[in-house]
C-alpha cells in the first residue's frame, strides 16, 4: 500500500535546533529509499518540508517507519 507522508515543522523550532540532525537523517532516509520502504521523495525549492511515499503493509507500519527517523525522534 502506498502511502503519503508530508512534513511539518515543529513551531518554535529555529534552523540551529535541527541543522545537527540533518546528516543522520539524509543518511537514514537513504537507508529506507533503498529498502524500498520509501519509494519516493519530494522536495520544493521554496519550503523545507518533504513529501514521502511510503510502500508498507499499512498505517501502523508506515507511522513506525517515519517514528525512526532522527528528525522525529528530536521532535
Amino acid at each position: 500500500m502506498k502511502i503519503l507522508a508530508i512534513e511539518k515543522e515543529s513551531e518554535g523550532i529555529k534552523p540551529e535546533q535541527f541543522a545537527p540532525h540533518l546528516k543522520d537523517e539524509a543518511a537514514h532516509v537513504w537507508e529506507l529509499y533503498q529498502s524500498g520502504l520509501i519509494r519516493e521523495l519530494y522536495f520544493r525549492q521554496d519550503r523545507s518540508e518533504a513529501v514521502l511515499i511510503l510502500e508498507c503493509a499499512g498505517e501502523q507500519e508506515a507511522q513506525q517507519t517515519l517514528d525512526c527517523l532522527p528528525l522525529v525522534q528530536a521532535d
